[in-house]
């Protein structure tokens, strides 16, 4: 992926961040606290994962989808091309 180092090195700060996240979920179970607190933690790890797929996906968009050679393309093939690429990533 192609991205610029200034926007690479925030990407790699937010999977640190969730790596992180998920190092505290996996000492909240082995320490067996409350269900409310994993389940916060769980949703931290879900909302910070959404947010990094969502950046990488708006990134590919704009630098694989949206380049000259396709500004030719149909914009209705270009519409399908991002709903199949939505459909695939955000299950």
């Amino acid at each position: 992926m192609p991205v610029e180092g200034r926007e690479q090195q925030k990407l790699i700060a937010r999977v640190r961040r969730i790596r992180g996240q998920v190092d505290a979920i996996e000492r909240s179970l082995s320490e067996k606290e409350h269900c409310a607190d994993v389940l916060m933690l769980l949703a931290n790890v879900r909302g910070g994962i959404n947010s990094l797929m969502a950046e990488v996906l708006e990134d590919h968009i704009r630098l694989h989808m949206l380049t000259p050679e396709k500004e030719k393309t149909d914009s209705t093939e270009l519409a399908e091309d991002l709903i199949d690429l939505v459909r695939a990533y955000l299950k």
